[in-house]
């Protein structure tokens, strides 16, 4: 059995740039391994610009995205195995594989960056009663097809759920053509990016429909027609708003689901939220020195914010190898207050070293204006930022100094409250 120093499970964005910070930092041995036959994960599919932005300071496509991290994997010595299932990783970071030119392979890492990525929620997952026809596809199944397969999932498309692959999925369906009747969204605002609404619905006057979902399916062999329907604030159907809505295919976007049937078999500890791990800001684990990055973790609105992330686990894993990190005395809890679902990290367990300020990812429970960020100490503000609007679908960010951290401070609590004396964005 073959011992590495890193093993990077998964090949995407996350994988890739947590792999090439470890190498920056020094450390050699490194097998990354994917299950599909092409490294950048869901990146070759994301034939649409927007990506880079943050991280390069320019606009690109995805596959354009995922060439540039590729380019430089390949400049290194790291080992990349494609079209290779993990089956099994235990506590003892030994982890078993397979693949059809070695058959069964088993290799132990002294750390482990898991970077399985996300999957996407079907029908049996929010449970749309009615027949089972050809014709119902996840979105990011019906962008494969389009984008990497050459095939049309059909002509007249409904879309359920506002996700930014759903967006994204109606501007390309009727740019190839179908007629895209309607996207559905059960909640009253969109659940993906304002820019992907903006430039996906309404350039292309597409309409969404808020607080609408999908009550009934029918078609036998194909999708004949949905049964549209109006809900109130608690969910419910309202009754006579029910609609007949004809046609062949139905995308859903209708949520991400983090990839952590691995981590389960580890007895890893999954946050009730993000559906991953609770890490540290290091984003290691409760097992040390195996660490989560990217839509494993936590889904991500852009796939810059996941590069950045895998660089801290990458180059933290390079720490822990090189023996450079020393724990705090007291772990520090950053915990969701008022208006947050969620933060990342959700501890502080090390040292701070050089690092000016600690990354804090949030998101928060419905669109609020003009607002900020509050980290608070018991009932002591100790840092405070701007924000003029914040939205579910976005993710909220703030830099957390790390001056301010006190090693009294057990719980950092994180709220985002409307400015004092504005209401509804007014004074």
């Amino acid at each position: 059995m073959k011992v590495y120093n890193m093993v990077v499970i998964g090949a995407g964005p996350a994988g890739i740039a947590a792999a090439l910070e470890a190498k920056k930092n020094g450390i050699d041995d490194i097998l990354v391994v994917e299950r599909d036959e092409y490294i950048g994960g869901i990146l070759p599919q994301c034939i649409h610009n927007g990506f880079g932005l943050e991280y390069f300071g320019q606009e690109l496509t995805g596959p354009e995205y995922a060439f540039e991290f590729i380019k430089e994997l390949k400049e290194t010595d790291i080992e990349v195995l494609t079209e290779t299932m993990v089956l099994d990783v235990d506590k003892n970071k030994v982890i078993t594989a397979l693949n059809r030119k070695d058959g069964v392979i088993r290799v132990k890492g002294k750390t482990i960056i898991l970077a399985m990525g996300c999957r996407e929620r079907t029908r049996e997952n929010i449970k749309i009663p009615g027949d089972r026809p050809s014709g119902i596809l996840s979105a990011g199944t019906a962008q494969r097809y389009t984008n990497i397969e050459g095939y049309m999932p059909g002509e007249k498309v409904v879309i359920l759920g506002s996700g930014d692959i759903g967006l994204i999925m109606a501007r390309r369906m009727k740019l190839e053509g179908a007629d895209v009747k309607a996207v559905l969204e059960i909640m009253p605002f969109s659940s993906g990016l304002v820019r992907n609404k903006v430039q996906c619905l309404d350039d292309f006057d597409i309409p969404l429909k808020l607080q609408h979902t999908i009550t009934r399916i029918e078609g036998k062999e194909r999708l004949k027609r949905v049964q549209v329907a109006q809900v109130d604030k608690d969910f419910n159907v309202i009754k006579g708003s029910e609609e007949w809505v004809n046609c062949d295919t139905l995308l859903l976007s209708v949520g991400l689901i983090p990839e952590n049937e691995l981590t389960k078999a580890m007895d890893l500890k999954l946050h009730p939220v993000t559906g991953g791990t609770f890490v540290n800001e290091n984003r290691e684990t409760n097992i040390e020195g195996v660490y989560a990055a990217g839509n494993v973790l936590h889904v991500h609105d852009l796939v810059d914010w996941v590069s950045e992330e895998a660089e801290i686990a990458g180059e933290a894993a390079a720490n822990y190898l090189n023996d450079n990190l020393t724990k705090r005395k007291t772990k520090i809890k950053i915990s969701p207050d008022r208006n947050v679902t969620y933060t990342v990290p959700q501890k502080i367990e090390y040292e701070f070293g050089d690092k000016n300020f600690i990354k804090i990812f949030m998101r928060v429970t419905k669109p609020i204006e003009n607002v900020k960020v509050n980290f608070k100490y018991k009932d002591e503000n100790i840092v405070s930022f701007p924000k003029k609007i914040v939205m579910p679908g976005e993710m909220v960010t703030a830099n957390l100094p790390t001056a301010l951290i006190k090693d009294h401070m057990k719980e950092i609590k994180v709220s985002i409250v409307k400015k004092e004396g504005e209401t509804n964005g007014k004074k």
